[in-house]
This record gives structure tokens, C-alpha cells and sequence, in this order.
């Protein structure tokens, strides 16, 4: 007889009954963030999620105890990948010159976003509507990384390496298009160009040009 206390819920029996292991929940979160970013808060369904994962539904709720939750669970996961990508920028051993993190900056995001291209198409989703999640979203990653990336560009800014008088919030954005859009709508640049913005060597070239388009030709390229 099960003694009083010890009965499993059902959740826990469908954990514990998951072949997946310890991998099941990443894989609920990276199917999660893709089913965010395609279809929108309101579109994407726990069922579905829980079917392009590979999962038990039960264990949506075992994890992450409901829809409103995992989505929060799946932003925090892609925002903790990118810092991890910028860290040689924003850590402390990172170059001392502004120009040089300016560079890798933009370098760390272009291969971020290549990577994780569905991040773009969240980031949209949820940026152009005024609710909670975009309060949420804002507050808890996108202010935080932008106050340190916004000192990155006035220390640039004061070394001359990019144009004074411009509030950062401008540089933000401007970057946040020109590094985003090709990945985003990388169905249209196949077709309007013939490259895949997934291949590496296309990757590159973007970071050249978006590195270019903000900090000019390098000492090498325009010496003095």
C-alpha cells in the first residue's frame, strides 16, 4: 500500500518514465523557442511543442508549469547563450581599446543570430506589442545587455571610432536591423541572391559588412 505522502503525481510519473533523461528539457525549450518565434505567443501550443520535442506533454508542466512559464524559460535560455557569446566583449578580459570590443561585438552577435535565427523573429514578435511579455522581456534582458553595450559605444564614441552626438538607443537598433534581417528573411535572400545565410562564408561576409558599415575600414585597410 503507498504510504500517506509518497503517491506520485502524474507528472512525475511521465518524468520518470522519459527515455530522453536529462536532455528533455533542452529540447522542450529549443522547440519551444522555435514555436514562439514562428507562430507567436498566442499560436504556438504546448501540444505541438511537446511533439516537435519528442516528449511526454505531461512534462511541459512538470518543467515548467504551463505554457506562460516555458515561454519565459525559453527567452532566459536564448538571452544566457548570447551573453555567453559576447563574453570576450562584455567580460573584464576583454580588449581595452573601444574600436576592438566595438568590433567583436558586432562579430559575436552576427554569428549569435546566424545561429539562432528564430531569436530575431521572437524578438519582433513580441517588440512591436505593448503587453507584459514585452515589459517583461525588456526589463529582465534587453535593458540590462543594452546599458552595458550603450557604455561600450560612448567609450567608441569618446575615442572618436564612432560619430559623437548620437544616443546609443540609435546604434542599437540600427545594428539590431542590419545584423538581423538577412537571417530573418533568409528565405528571400536565397531567392534574390542565391546564398544561404546559414553558410559560414556568408556569416562572415555579413560581419565584415555590418563591421564596416559602423567602424570604416580597419588600420590595416586605411593606414595613416
Amino acid at each position: 500500500m503507498t504510504q500517506p505522502g509518497s503517491a506520485e503525481t502524474p507528472a512525475r510519473s511521465v518524468h520518470r518514465s522519459d527515455d530522453a533523461g536529462a536532455d528533455s528539457r533542452e529540447r522542450i525549450l529549443v522547440a519551444a523557442l522555435e514555436a514562439f518565434a514562428s507562430n507567436g505567443f498566442d499560436g504556438a501550443t504546448t501540444r505541438e511543442i511537446a511533439a516537435s520535442a519528442g516528449v511526454n506533454l505531461g512534462l511541459i508542466q512538470y518543467y515548467f508549469g504551463g505554457k506562460a512559464k516555458l515561454w519565459r524559460a525559453a527567452v532566459d535560455r536564448a538571452f544566457a547563450r548570447l551573453r555567453d557569446g559576447l563574453e570576450e566583449v562584455m567580460g573584464a578580459a576583454g580588449p581595452s581599446d573601444p574600436r576592438e570590443r566595438t568590433r567583436l561585438l558586432i562579430r559575436g552577435y552576427v554569428r549569435f543570430v546566424a545561429r539562432n535565427p528564430q531569436f530575431v523573429r521572437l524578438m519582433h514578435e513580441e517588440g512591436k506589442r505593448k503587453g507584459p511579455r514585452m515589459r517583461w522581456l525588456v526589463d529582465r534582458h534587453v535593458k540590462p545587455l543594452f546599458e552595458v553595450i550603450a557604455q561600450l559605444l560612448r567609450a567608441a564614441q569618446r575615442a572618436g571610432q564612432l560619430p559623437a552626438g548620437i544616443d546609443p538607443v540609435h546604434f542599437h537598433y540600427i545594428m539590431a536591423g542590419a545584423v538581423g534581417i538577412i537571417f530573418h528573411q533568409a528565405e528571400e535572400c536565397k531567392r534574390l541572391s542565391g546564398l544561404d545565410p546559414s553558410d559560414d562564408a556568408v556569416v562572415e561576409a555579413h560581419a565584415d559588412a555590418v563591421e564596416y558599415l559602423f567602424l570604416g575600414p580597419s588600420a590595416q585597410e586605411n593606414p595613416t
